[in-house]
């Protein structure tokens, strides 16, 4: 099998929402076409651009910000660095001149409404999120470049082979959870350790430490602003947040003023299950309502599962006593590698798998970061994982009306309980006698996902999507 080098940064992205695949994909396919032209010819003879979404990214791409992930990728906006407070002025200002600035330097005529085509029944072969984008340049020339966002923000462009981190050399090459293993035992050390030395292919050990913390640190700050806003989610589903009113329900009285004090609230208010269950739940609602608002948040693996792995790290430090930079550090270290082993293994697209690879992969990357950082070994780690995954293989994505809310967001609590879960039971057993291994899991979500109806793979055309009386115009 040839061997895919997958970073811990290509697992955890900082992006904007809703979706990984459909927001964050799309934008970041814009940036390369950008680069693309700016290589063969000069922003400066395009004269027109027109966009085109196949498949899922048509059906659902309406209610996961597609097109407005597009215009910002066309406009040079950074998902990591723009001001996500200006993203409805910036397509407000778009939609109503209908002029558009390449990279923000080239003026060019644009209507969204006209040039970006969704067509709702025509996907291409390779993947279903595709799309085209068909450039005119001056003198009549005209160019095509295609692309496909397959999940976590990941894009591969058409006829691309490889990538230059996959010829990137690593001292311990891991595609299953059997080679990771393998190199534990050869090596002694534990999985955030092999992670880390990999990791040091690319970058000094330092950088990779100080990225990591930058990651939580966006993971904290989205999660704690989105314990602190209320009122009704965009979309036209009028879902309210609840994140807010059970943060205040559950502080109660206590004042804080930053994140540190809130954490000392939080953990005054002692060990009680339902108290600590009810503050999961919270963090995980926190960090999905910011992102069904366009928030900035980490893909973990993905965006549509972003508050999975932010709420289990979160009851770590606050329950567990894991609240240091090594042992944040550690977790998502340990995270990372089990989310490549699925990316490599299957998938973490919901087009292609639904929602098992999105909510179930990060469960199971939860559910190992958990076990190693309680001290469980490699086996157990590896054990908590397949048992997150297990007990999601087969659910569906059928995101109604297209929107990253229901059942989205409340899935990523169910997600995060489930990790808790797989890990204690990890914890308290004996891997040597467990009859799945997590290798043969991914082999069985994968086939898992090759039979499952495509209505069910982020279409909204099947469950709950057309049970619930809103359709995509609406939103």
């Amino acid at each position: 099998m040839a061997h895919e080098a997958i970073s811990v940064f290509d697992m955890f992205k900082i992006g904007v929402g809703p979706s990984s695949s459909h927001t964050l994909g799309p934008w970041r396919a814009a940036l390369k076409c950008l680069e693309i032209i700016q290589s063969k010819h000069s922003l400066s003879v395009v004269k027109k651009i027109d966009v085109v979404l196949y498949g899922s990214l048509a059906k659902t791409g309406k209610g996961h910000g597609t097109d407005t992930a597009i215009i910002l990728g066309l406009c040079g906006e950074d998902p990591v660095t723009i001001n996500v407070d200006e993203i409805d002025e910036k397509i407000n200002q778009i939609n109503s001149t209908q002029k558009l600035l390449l990279n923000g330097i080239v003026e060019i005529d644009f209507n969204p409404f006209e040039q970006i085509e969704f067509l709702y029944n025509e996907a291409l072969p390779f993947h279903p999120n595709g799309m085209s984008f068909l450039i005119e340049l001056n003198h009549s020339e005209k160019l095509s470049e295609t692309f496909y966002s397959i999940g976590g923000g990941f894009i591969i462009q058409e006829g691309e082979i490889g990538n230059e981190k996959s010829n990137t050399v690593l001292p311990f090459p891991i595609n299953t959870s059997e080679d990771l293993l393998h190199w534990c035992m050869k090596t002694g050390l534990a999985i955030h350790e092999v992670v880390l030395e990999n990791e040091n292919a690319w970058r000094p050990e330092i950088e990779t430490k100080e990225k990591l913390m930058n990651i939580w640190n966006t993971m904290k700050q989205c999660m704690y602003r989105g314990c602190h806003v209320k009122g009704e989610l965009p979309g036209g589903l009028q879902v309210r947040r609840r994140a807010y009113e059970l943060n205040k329900k559950l502080v109660d009285q206590n004042i804080y003023t930053d994140y540190d004090s809130w954490l000392t609230v939080m953990q005054n208010g002692g060990t009680n299950f339902n108290y600590i269950l009810d503050w999961v739940s919270c963090f995980a609602l926190a960090v999905n309502e910011e992102n069904a608002s366009f928030g900035r948040v980490v893909t973990a693996p993905t965006n549509g599962a972003a508050g999975v792995i932010p709420a289990v790290l979160q009851y770590y430090i606050a329950f567990c006593n894991g609240n240091s930079e090594e042992k944040i550090i550690q977790f998502l270290l340990t995270a990372s590698e089990i989310g490549s082993i699925f990316k490599k293994g299957s998938t973490i697209s919901a087009a292609m798998g639904g929602c098992q690879a999105e909510i179930g992969v990060s469960s199971a990357m939860a559910a190992a970061a958990l076990t190693e950082s309680l001290g469980g070994s490699q086996k157990q780690v590896l054990m908590a994982a397949e048992i997150a995954m297990e007990h999601h293989l087969g659910l569906t994505c059928d995101p109604i009306g297209g929107l990253v809310q229901i059942p989205c967001i409340e899935r990523n609590t169910m997600g995060a309980i489930k990790a808790i879960t797989a890990s204690q039971l990890a914890l308290q057993s004996t891997p040597d006698f467990a009859i799945v291994t997590l290798d043969k899991v991914i082999k069985t979500m994968w086939e898992t996902a090759l039979d499952m109806n495509s209505k069910y793979k982020e279409t909204s055309d099947g469950g709950l999507a057309i049970h619930i009386p809103i359709s995509l115009s609406e939103c």
